[in-house]
């Protein structure tokens, strides 16, 4: 499935780690937002890392699934792509 993951956290270090994190399941295409191509076992492991390191009385992680259709009906104005690298592996 294809994920839209989008953060606001206010605290560097966590924003930072966050950061990362998501890098390992997708591609960063704006600051705060990454396109994550993932299976269930995938998104269940990327949630438990996030659960880990934010702070939810401060920190807001949405995370967005698109169907395929929706999938198909993304435009990009400007640079850039939609993610398309099935191929993601987790170290």
């Amino acid at each position: 499935m294809f994920y839209l993951v989008s953060y606001d956290i206010p605290d560097d270090k966590r924003r930072t780690k966050l950061a990362k994190t998501i890098k390992d399941f997708g591609d960063r295409v704006q600051y705060s937002v990454f396109e994550c191509l993932l299976d269930k076992s995938l998104l269940d492991k990327m949630t438990g890392r996030i659960d880990k390191i934010i702070d939810v009385k401060e920190d807001s992680v949405r995370i967005y699934c698109l169907c395929a259709n929706c999938e198909r009906e993304i435009r990009v104005i400007g640079k850039g792509e939609v993610s398309r690298n099935e191929d993601v592996y987790i170290i």
